[in-house]
């Protein structure tokens, strides 16, 4: 009844994103155009916001069928996650109408993000028994807080965060059908990918529509608190595994920036995907990229579930570790083109 049930919360939220975006369109194309910027990837006015279909999606659905199904997880968990995830919406769309301060930013979503570790229903730490619980939540806020911000940072792009979110969240679902996860983590992240999959269609290159903050900060608490419940678990390396392109570029990206002691906060294109742009890659070869870097992290990090040694887990580790590499040092490199004749 489970793998039912995740199938139809992946088709409800797919068509309720396509109704409320096709409902809003007009709305955002009149008041919420994404002007280019030096960060931009896009070279004419975009309409954003299509985040809100999406987390509207991914919730209604979530929610609506844990109550059918009863899989509510408990009410101080089920609050905190939707609080926390409405507050960061409302925060990116603020920030997408007028750009907020970073330290004031950067405490909302901290807010947010403890407010989740503080009722995530996990069922076991991060570290060792003998190492202090404290620690464990010190390194699961930052982790998270980081997460967040990453997934905003990686959205630059048409179909990057789809290539990304979409495997990653269908992986989550069917951890959860083989009994990894709870089932509400399995329902959250079957809504996730569906609401992903219909905005999707209208991002596809060139994009109609842009996420914008008001969808890229919370979809990145989301799949942060479910990789946060696959780690308290006990499956580390395939929570490692997951997400490892975006935490990769998104990290590296950033030390660079700071060893060359540029303004963190400043819009810039120096991500692996934007230089990629910049080498002669298409959006869609770049989304096709990331795409199959994912389904190849998503196998591995499968391998160290059906298959729970730590040989494995480090095999798995290494192997992901090169594949992100390659595509990394495929981007930082100019395209060579083909000649004619």
């Amino acid at each position: 009844m489970l793998a039912i049930l995740l199938i139809c919360a992946l088709l409800i939220a797919f068509a309720l994103a396509v109704a409320i975006i096709a409902m809003s369109m007009p709305l955002l194309q009149r008041y919420a155009l994404a002007r280019p910027n030096a960060r931009s990837s896009h070279r004419i006015p975009t309409p954003q916001g299509g985040g809100i279909a999406v987390v509207a999606g991914a919730l209604l659905t979530a929610y609506g069928g844990a109550a059918v199904a009863g899989v509510m997880p408990g009410m101080a968990a089920a609050i905190s996650l939707a609080a926390g995830t409405l507050v960061l919406a409302l925060i990116g769309a603020w920030d997408d109408i007028r750009p907020m301060a970073a330290l004031p930013r950067l405490a909302l979503q901290a807010a947010c993000v403890a407010l989740l570790l503080g009722f995530a229903p996990v069922e076991s730490g991060l570290l060792p028994g003998n190492w202090p619980a404290g620690l464990g939540l010190a390194i699961a806020l930052l982790a998270g807080l980081w997460f967040v911000n990453l997934t905003n940072f990686m959205d630059g792009l048409d179909w990057i965060t789809v290539a990304e979110m979409v495997p990653v969240t269908a992986a989550l679902a069917i951890f959860g059908w083989l009994g990894f996860l709870d089932p509400f983590a399995a329902l959250l992240a079957a809504s996730l990918c569906g609401a992903l999959c219909g905005f999707a269609l209208f991002n596809k290159p060139v994009a109609r529509l842009f996420l914008g903050d008001v969808g890229s900060l919370p979809i990145g608490l989301m799949v942060a608190w479910l990789l946060y419940l696959l780690a308290t678990n006990g499956y580390v390396a395939a929570a490692i595994l997951l997400p490892l392109y975006f935490c990769a570029d998104a990290t590296i990206t950033l030390i660079r920036r700071a060893v060359r002691r540029e303004r963190l906060f400043e819009a810039h294109r120096s991500h692996f995907y934007q230089r990629a742009t910049d080498h002669g890659f298409s959006a869609m070869d770049v989304a096709g990229h990331v795409l199959a870097v994912n389904l190849g992290l998503v196998l591995l990090a499968s391998a160290t579930l059906l298959i729970p040694h730590p040989a494995m887990q480090m095999f798995a580790l290494v192997v992901g570790i090169g594949l992100v590499a390659l595509v990394l040092i495929r981007f930082a490199r100019p395209r060579r083109m083909k000649v004619a004749g």
